[in-house]
């Protein structure tokens, strides 16, 4: 099959559009023909070198799957050859006391597609029957693979860490991501009131269609000045943050007393201050948030299938050019999600 693949941690030069070996499945496993894959900030740190992840070589990235089944081994019971389907992102043992609560990123065997093992950037990958969704309703295999990863980790960081309740305020940042098109979206069917935050104009204009309430640009505007002039000074209830240090202090200022900030990455940096008085005398909370069980995504899929949720795609690229799908990653000159052809 054709892949693309890197031998070394580096650039984009790295990545290598070249002959792979088929997978070869297990009784228990799929073999899936990738018809989309979505691109994710997991795969340009992957291929840069991350400490907490050791990758065999040559490695394949991609977390973000949706295709056909084109083989089952003898063992799968679920599903059946040429079925549409898309792939849960995380793979985990479903034997261990966080698999049975339902805290599938607690696993203490737990990974990812493109990391722990092989992932989308291929025209095959292999995986276990248990991470196997039928595509809903009349999704295409584009908007299939929009959803997985950004739907399953908004999901879990509002509801499952924040508890967000109908008619709180949400500042979402990054809002021209695909983990914060999907946020605006999911807080303002819950009833929230949403504050979306980029960097650029267009973006915001496409974060007011997704539903967004108000909108701010971080470059132009001051951010909790912002937030103070649009909740009458009060702050919000829930800050949905992924970027760390360059929006660290100004999140924090814009929490409400007994507000939450949850987080679930650091694109712009990981070291930040964090003022201990106004934590405690605010009575405020500071959650961490990592992916989310298989059945948050099950409970989201309902509502893209009824078309109440609805993926944003930015853009796609055939697979031999995924060095330029990833430059337009690391370029943050898009919205929603940047998919790959195979």
């Amino acid at each position: 099959m054709k892949a693309v693949r890197f031998h070394e941690h580096g650039g984009l030069d790295v990545l290598k559009y070249e002959d792979a070996p088929e997978p070869k499945i297990q009784p228990n496993e799929v073999l899936v023909r990738v018809r989309a894959c979505a691109l994710n900030h997991l795969d340009v740190w992957l291929r840069m070198g991350v400490r907490s992840w050791k990758l065999a070589f040559p490695h394949i990235v991609g977390s973000d799957i949706a295709g056909e089944v084109a083989e089952v081994g003898p063992l799968v019971t679920r599903v059946k050859a040429g079925e549409r389907v898309l792939l849960c992102p995380g793979i985990r043992c479903g034997q261990c006391d966080a698999c049975a609560r339902g805290h599938d990123s607690a696993c203490r065997s737990y990974t990812l597609f493109g990391a722990g093992v092989d992932g989308g950037y291929a025209e095959y990958v292999k995986s276990p029957e248990a991470n196997v969704i039928p595509i809903p309703g009349d999704l295409s295999f584009d908007q299939a693979a929009a959803v997985p990863l950004v739907f399953l980790t908004a999901w879990h960081m509002l509801f499952t860490r924040a508890g967000l309740k109908t008619g709180e305020d949400v500042l979402v940042i990054g809002a021209g991501s695909g983990v914060g098109s999907a946020a605006i979206q999911i807080a303002k069917h819950a009833g929230a009131r949403v504050i979306a935050v980029a960097g650029a104009d267009w973006k915001l204009e496409k974060a007011l269609e997704l539903g967004a309430d108000f909108v701010v640009n971080h470059s132009k505007q001051n951010l909790a000045e912002e937030v103070r002039r649009f909740t009458e000074k009060r702050g919000v209830d829930v800050v949905f943050e992924h970027v760390g240090a360059p929006v660290w202090e100004a999140c924090f200022e814009s929490m409400a007393t007994y507000g939450r900030l949850v987080t679930c990455g650091t694109t712009g940096g990981e070291e930040v201050k964090l003022n201990l008085r106004l934590l405690y005398g605010r009575q405020r909370t500071v959650l961490g948030s990592f992916m989310g069980g298989q059945w948050e995504l099950l409970e989201a899929l309902k509502l893209l299938a009824r078309r109440e949720l609805r993926a944003v795609i930015d853009s796609s690229f055939p697979l031999k050019d995924a060095a330029a799908a990833q430059r337009k990653m690391e370029s943050r000159e898009f919205f929603g999600k940047i998919l790959l052809h195979p």
